[in-house]
């Protein structure tokens, strides 16, 4: 019969058989067994002698079992005695009567013995056993190292030298990597804290002669009262190490690794709740780091990567490319998907992909409500069958900074997903080219992103480290001027030194492919929310862009569409002879600025009449004919009607869009084509620069 099936029984109480036998329930087992063979033995006129024989087996027995394990002579003599007495009193029971009251009364008397005994000689073995414990505790302390004493003198003395505080170190832990050790020290009374040795690392740094690169920094013990010291002896951040090869399976749940602090050991970013901010400037290795963080959400079974990166979309195309390309495969042979879900390299793909995570968060919010009741809480339970997405967005801080307008409109987009998704598993690492206040200004990303990095190189300015990590102390960029360096910090883990790893682009390749199959899809109510919008993310004409930036596109996009296996690009293929709506539309645009403006006439090769004076010249609509495709010649009239001000490929771009399907990418390369035949001109840098049609721009006398 079960445990279970006793209790539901109520049977009584439950008998643990395989339990062994205390003093009490020893000697009950010793005296019932004796008096059980003298009665059966009297009843049958056994021999005495055998029982005798019996019992002196058993004391000899259990004397050679407790030799081989040790017992002392006290628990050896008194197991062996209880074996004779109780078989002396079965072979006199036998002999005389076991149901005498002299015999009932004497094995009483030998059971109360019996557990006396058992009970002393059972504390005896207890506290012989803490004596040995205590004996091989005090003798490791005795063989602790000649150099571990060394150094807990060496540094208590520093500490007082440095600190002017008194410690007692409680132990030294020398690191597996032998980049160093950490001590272990109880801080004396009067109200010292941690932050006090913490302020003086250079000092206590310099004073120990450390290497250029390693630090001494204090961080709080097990208690207030106690402080961990961490001492570098090797400066394992000068040297370059790559991404570890074990492409294993992570989870956002369990920490995603960023890289390795001075002792070697990875350090881990946790993002279920929180966002990341990545800062460096330029040569600090901050798209390695990029490239780092992107193959650990690879990596991970429960995560989504959405990247934004208005720079050609460079930091998501190394992820992105082989797969559409099918220049890899899985080592099944299968086809390979993206290292990442979704790329955007575009304003408006980018417009696009934000206000697709708002969609998803809100659907998630009103279609989980029973998931989140079952599972009593507020936050989205993530899993590989409801992911976390992660918009990872290159530059993004600048983004949230710029005073453009349109940017702008993208910095409200990407606030408003910080603000509002983080429940519902939708979350952002930025990235900034300076921990400088027009970045960190943001109260959102200063409260949000908890999880911060700030990639050094050596470089000083825009480096305000107090800003990026405010409350600690200590930290400088000197102490970290190797590329792929810096400083790391979480709320689990305050901010220090650590490095990220060299990820190499058949690294990559290796990812994209090893991980394949692990991507999860994204949940059918999040999909119901996020619409055509993200069902369409690879559609020919959206990933159009990314081919056009290979080197080879340009000669095989005609014969791959004509082949039928590549994209269709027929915008930019050369106009038919018969007319075409878009002519009609030009024509018309035309005929209505006559008809406003009073415009001249064009010049032709039979007239010589002079044009009439004060009309507007649309002379230079002329060069329409020599343009490639309908598309170009209306970006054309639009930036000739866009007059003195003049416009950008953005504007055009949205101009065109509905009616051409023309990307932004395509509009850009048209304009720096105008600029360099002197059809327009540039003026402005960046993010304000604009084109001016050549006979709008200031100071161009009008054609005749």
């Amino acid at each position: 019969m079960s445990t279970a099936t006793a209790k539901q029984q109520g049977s009584g109480p439950v008998l643990d058989w395989a339990a062994g036998h205390g003093p009490v329930t020893g000697a009950l087992s010793a005296t019932t067994g004796a008096f059980a063979v003298a009665t059966t033995g009297a009843a049958t006129a056994m021999p005495p002698g055998w029982a005798l024989a019996v019992g002196a087996a058993g004391a000899l027995g259990h004397t050679i079992v407790g030799l081989r394990v040790r017992n002392a002579g006290r628990t050896l003599a008194t197991r062996a005695a209880s074996w004779l007495v109780g078989a002396g009193w079965t072979t006199w029971a036998m002999t005389h009567g076991p149901l005498t009251w002299a015999a009932l009364g004497s094995l009483a008397t030998i059971g109360v013995g019996i557990g006396a005994a058992a009970r002393s000689t059972a504390l005896f073995e207890e506290a012989r056993e803490e004596e040995a414990t205590a004996a091989a505790e005090r003798q490791i302390a005795r063989e602790l190292s000649a150099e571990r004493r060394a150094i807990a003198a060496e540094w208590v003395e520093r500490i007082q030298r440095v600190c002017g505080i008194t410690v007692r170190v409680l132990g030294v832990e020398q690191w597996p990597t032998g980049a160093g050790f950490s001590i272990d020290a109880e801080l004396p009374q009067g109200g010292a804290t941690y932050a006090k040795i913490a302020a003086e690392s250079a000092k206590l740094s310099a004073d120990a002669r450390l290497p250029h690169g390693c630090t001494a920094t204090a961080s709080p013990g097990i208690d207030q009262g106690r402080v961990i010291i961490d001492v570098t002896t090797v400066n394992v951040l000068q040297e370059e190490r790559t991404y570890p090869s074990d492409y294993g399976t992570l989870s956002l749940l369990t920490g995603i690794p960023w890289g390795y602090r001075t002792n070697a050991a990875s350090i881990l970013a946790y993002l279920r709740e929180q966002c990341a901010l990545v800062v460096g400037p330029t040569g600090s290795g901050k798209t390695n780091m990029v490239h780092t963080i992107l193959a650990g959400f690879a990596r991970a079974e429960d995560v989504l990567t959405w990247v934004i990166d208005l720079n050609a979309g460079s930091a998501g195309l190394p992820w992105v490319l082989p797969a559409l390309n099918r220049e890899i495969e899985t080592p099944e042979g299968k086809a390979v998907r993206p290292g990442i879900d979704w790329l955007a390299g575009t304003y408006d793909e980018a417009m696009a992909m934000l206000e697709t995570a708002v969609r998803v968060a809100k659907q998630r919010k009103m279609g989980y409500q029973d998931l989140l009741a079952k599972a009593n809480t507020d936050l989205l339970p993530i899993s590989r069958k409801i992911p976390q997405i992660m918009l990872v967005i290159d530059e993004g801080a600048e983004i949230l900074a710029s005073p453009d307008r349109a940017m702008r409109k993208l910095a409200e987009k990407i606030l408003e997903v910080i603000r509002i998704a983080r429940a519902m598993g939708v979350r952002t690492v930025l990235t900034a080219l300076g921990a400088t206040g027009a970045v960190l200004g943001n109260l959102m990303i200063r409260r949000e992103a908890k999880v911060r990095v700030a990639l050094t190189g050596g470089e000083t300015e825009g480096m305000d480290l107090g800003k990026m990590f405010p409350g600690s102390r200590g930290l400088r960029v000197d102490q970290a001027p190797f590329k792929g360096a810096g400083f790391m910090g979480t709320p689990e883990s305050p901010a220090a030194l650590f490095k990220a790893w060299r990820i190499l682009p058949n690294q990559i390749r290796e990812i994209t492919a090893a991980t394949s199959e692990r991507h999860p899809r994204l949940d059918d109510m999040s999909a119901k929310g996020a619409g055509p919008a993200y069902a369409r993310r690879w559609d020919a004409e959206r990933t159009a862009w990314m081919r056009d930036l290979t080197p080879d596109s340009g000669a095989g996009i005609e014969s791959s569409a004509a082949a039928g296996s590549g994209l269709n690009l027929s915008a930019l293929r050369s106009a038919p002879e018969a007319p075409s709506h878009e002519d009609e539309m030009l024509r018309r645009f035309r005929a209505e600025i006559d008809a406003q403006f009073g415009t001249a006439p064009e010049p032709t090769a039979t007239s010589a009449e002079p044009p009439a004076p004060g009309g507007l010249n649309l002379s230079a609509l002329n060069r329409e004919q020599e343009q490639d495709s309908p598309a170009q010649r209306a970006a054309l009239a639009l930036l000739l009607a866009s007059g003195t001000e003049g416009t950008g490929a953005s504007a055009i771009a949205r101009a065109l869009t509905d009616e051409y399907g023309t990307t932004r990418q395509t509009v850009v390369r048209w304009l720096q084509e105008w600029s360099k035949d002197g059809t327009a001109v540039r003026i402005g840098e960046g993010t304000k620069a604009r084109y001016v049609h050549h006979d709008n721009a200031p100071g161009t006398p009008p054609e005749s």
